[in-house]
């Protein structure tokens, strides 16, 4: 997989579930994308269009095949995406024919592995402590005291990055997220601020959920979002520790092992286009 020209930087747009990525190939050449690139680049009408940018760095820990640099499209860099680790992870077992490959980013690292043709990426550890989420003061993770309109109470879950998920009897697919989402994202609680989940529990195995997502904003679906959302519900104690978590562009299956504490998501993903772009 090489992306790198002399005059022109080549990628690749792909998508898990609608959230999608532009990812870069620095591995030939070492590529720094400026935060005001990015924030061009991820307009979705005068740009590529993208939820995250990724660039794909050489390996920097033993037993690793590449190191995953994440950016949201305002330019802040993430220390995780799952379904941009599911999607790099695809493009880099197609490259080495490996029937798994491991990826580091900022915040752990995350083995990728083909399930027939969905990805299945190992997200590790949770972090369920108040200051590894982080929280600006101890509280109680299983009801963090966040009001925002309907919202209140919060579970707060950090699977590489911050996440705040509610839980709501109501239909979530009518709640006004677009207002509450960059609410709580900002609220003093969260000094790192955090992304927001809006979840329906259906049934033991099954949850619907939408997300707001830091720096960027509404997305079609966030792997580490549903992590956090099944983390939660096995917490207080109204799902199991495999469910099927229904988002707006798809469904993704996650396991939260009791064995090892370890996450495990599943999903499709898919290959868009390729293109180059001058930066």
């Amino acid at each position: 997989m090489e992306y790198i020209t002399s005059m022109k930087n080549k990628f690749v747009k792909m998508h898990g579930l609608g959230n999608d990525f532009a990812i870069f190939d620095g591995r030939s050449a070492a590529l720094s994308i400026p935060s005001e690139t990015i924030i061009k680049m991820g307009d979705r009408r005068t740009g590529i269009g993208f939820d995250q940018l990724v660039i794909i760095d050489p390996p920097r820990s033993p037993g690793t095949d590449a190191y995953l640099r994440i950016y949201n499209n305002d330019g802040t860099e993430v220390g995780a995406c799952g379904n941009a680790t599911r999607c790099i992870g695809k493009l880099l077992i197609d490259e080495t024919k490996a029937q798994k490959v491991t990826l580091e980013t900022k915040a752990a690292k995350l083995e990728a592995v083909m399930a027939g043709d969905d990805v299945a990426v190992d997200m590790g550890d949770v972090n369920l402590e108040w200051q590894k989420i982080p929280l600006k003061h101890e509280e109680d993770t299983l009801s963090v005291p966040v009001e925002e309109g309907l919202l209140d109470r919060a579970v707060a879950v950090n699977v590489g990055n911050p996440h705040a998920v509610f839980f709501l009897q109501k239909n979530v697919d009518d709640f006004p997220l677009e207002k509450m989402g960059p609410r709580v994202e900002e609220d003093p609680i969260f000094p790192e601020k955090t992304n927001v989940e809006i979840a329906n529990v259906i049934s033991r195995t099954r949850i619907r959920m939408r997300v707001w997502e830091r720096g960027t904003g509404i997305t079609r679906a966030c792997g580490t979002g549903a992590c956090a959302v099944a983390v939660a519900g096995v917490r207080k104690g109204l799902t199991d520790r495999k469910v099927t978590v229904v988002l707006d562009g798809g469904n993704l299956d996650i396991e939260w092992r009791e064995s090892d504490n370890h996450v495990v998501m599943t999903g499709a993903v898919a290959e868009v286009y390729r293109g180059e772009v001058e930066l």
